[in-house]
C-alpha cells in the first residue's frame, strides 16, 4: 500500500484511517498565513458507513487502501439491496442498501457506475458526476415572479426531490450534479 500526501487525496480515493478503509467524499485544501497548510477531508468509513471529517496537517501521510474498481450497470432494486451486472463477465451481483446509502436516490435502470471492491467485497459505488433525469412532478411557476434565483421543488423519476428554477415543468429532462444533489441545467430534447 502506498503512502499519499494529503494534497494527493481526491474525492473517490480510498485510504486507511483508524484501521478501517475510508472513502474520501470531499476534499478542501487550506493554506494558513504563517502556519502550514491543512487538508480537510470528509470521509465515509466503509466498515460501519459512518461519515466524519478529518484534518491532515503539514507533512502527515495517508495510507492508500488497495481497492479494485470495475464498471457495472444498475439493473433493479430488491428488498435488501441493489442488483448490478458486471460489464465484462455479465455476472449479476447484489450490493446491500447500507453500502449504497444516499446514492440510491440517483440510481436509475441502465446507469453505468464504478463499483469499488475492498477484499473482494463491494464497499462503495461511484456514480457519474452529472446525470439526466425526467421531472415527474413540480409546482407550476407563478406568473410574473421573475426575480432571479427563485427555486421550487421538483420530483424526478427516481423519487428524489431537488430544487429547480421556476421555468422547469413536469416532463422536462434536467441534468443534476449527483455529488451535491443540485440542478445544473435543463437538457434540450
Amino acid at each position: 500500500m502506498a503512502e499519499l500526501s494529503p494534497t494527493e487525496l481526491r474525492a473517490g480515493t480510498v485510504i486507511f484511517l483508524n484501521n478501517a478503509p475510508c472513502l474520501v467524499l470531499k476534499y478542501e485544501h487550506n493554506k494558513m498565513g504563517r502556519g502550514g497548510a491543512t487538508v480537510r477531508v470528509k470521509l465515509k468509513n466503509l466498515k460501519n458507513q459512518a461519515i466524519f471529517e478529518f484534518t491532515f496537517r503539514g507533512n502527515e501521510k495517508a495510507e492508500e487502501a488497495e481497492v479494485e474498481r470495475k464498471k457495472a450497470i444498475y439493473l433493479y432494486k430488491e428488498e435488501d439491496g441493489f442488483i448490478f451486472m458486471d460489464n465484462e463477465s455479465f455476472e449479476q451481483f447484489s450490493i446491500p442498501s447500507e453500502v449504497i446509502g444516499e446514492q440510491a436516490k440517483w440510481l436509475k435502470e441502465g446507469v453505468e457506475v464504478t463499483v469499488i471492491n475492498f477484499q473482494n467485497q463491494p464497499i462503495a459505488i461511484s456514480l457519474p458526476i452529472k446525470m439526466d433525469f425526467k421531472v415527474i412532478e413540480t409546482e407550476p411557476g407563478i406568473k410574473g415572479n421573475t426575480v432571479a434565483n427563485i427555486y421550487k421543488n421538483a420530483k424526478i423519476e427516481t423519487g428524489a426531490v431537488i430544487s429547480v428554477p421556476l421555468f422547469v415543468k413536469a416532463g422536462d429532462i434536467i441534468r443534476v450534479n449527483t455529488e451535491e444533489g443540485i440542478y445544473v441545467e435543463r437538457v434540450k430534447a
